[in-house]
């Protein structure tokens, strides 16, 4: 029996939570600022420094601020900026997505940023799971020219969202890889590999560690924003594809 091929992404929010996801072995970066706002694009520093000095798949988020994913030209404009920025800096893919009023894709748009960002490729995030159609949503995203769909099931929580999932996968047929995402640890990744059918999963393994800072300004000691840093232990990293690959 051939052994199934797995994919791990990681959403990564600084350099530091980069390299850690690195080491523990993710397959693919979504990079991103702000992750606490669902992931906002990192700054141009940080972007180039990933992609000098990691060999990982690297894809940073085109959003350009937290909310919802109702964007004014002004706005749009500067997604497809920060999509010419990485096609220059060497990134292998960007992350993006955008809605209508009525929760519709925004096919103009988005077909726009798919042109924009080629020979990139482009993965849809999780606005899908606020869209109105969602199987009618999969049949636009394929013909606009996107190659992977980072979805929960339209639930907070991909486990809550898993039978979507597997629907969502077998409708797809491989046209378009359905990518199960948020709340996937090394408890349930297997179960939902089995359930959806799945070959690529998407984590931000989220943890938080002190600083490491001598002084500590007394006004300012239980603020976590002056003293508490974001952190991914590439140990869980690890964990999560040990987990994914034992039968």
């Amino acid at each position: 029996m051939p052994v199934t091929k797995y994919t791990i992404e990681i959403a990564t929010s600084d350099y530091s939570t980069t390299q850690a996801a690195v080491a523990g072995g993710a397959n693919r970066i979504e990079l991103c600022a702000n992750l606490a706002e669902g992931g906002t694009t990192a700054s141009y520093g940080t972007i180039i420094a990933c992609r000098e000095d990691f060999d990982v798949l690297l894809y940073p988020i085109i959003r350009p601020r937290g909310g919802d994913f109702l964007y004014s030209d002004r706005e749009f404009s500067i997604m497809l900026r920060d999509v010419e920025m990485c096609k220059q800096i060497g990134c292998d893919g960007i992350v993006t997505g955008i809605l209508l009023q009525d929760g519709n894709i925004d096919l103009k748009r988005t077909a726009q940023l798919v042109a924009a960002a080629y020979p990139l490729g482009v993965t849809f995030h999780r606005a899908f799971d606020r869209c109105a159609d969602s199987f009618n949503a999969v049949t636009q995203l394929i013909e606009t020219g996107c190659e992977r769909i980072l979805t929960s099931g339209q639930q907070s929580k991909a486990m809550d969202g898993i039978s979507l999932i597997a629907s969502l996968n077998q409708f797809s047929d491989g046209r378009i890889v359905i990518m199960p995402g948020s709340g996937v640890n090394k408890h349930n990744i297997r179960q939902l590999a089995e359930t959806t059918g799945c070959t690529e999963f998407h984590a931000s393994l989220r943890a938080q560690q002190p600083s490491a800072m001598q002084y500590i300004n007394p006004a300012f000691a239980n603020d976590a924003e002056s003293y508490i840093n974001n952190f991914v232990d590439a140990h869980a990293v690890n964990a999560l594809r040990e987990a994914l690959n034992t039968n």
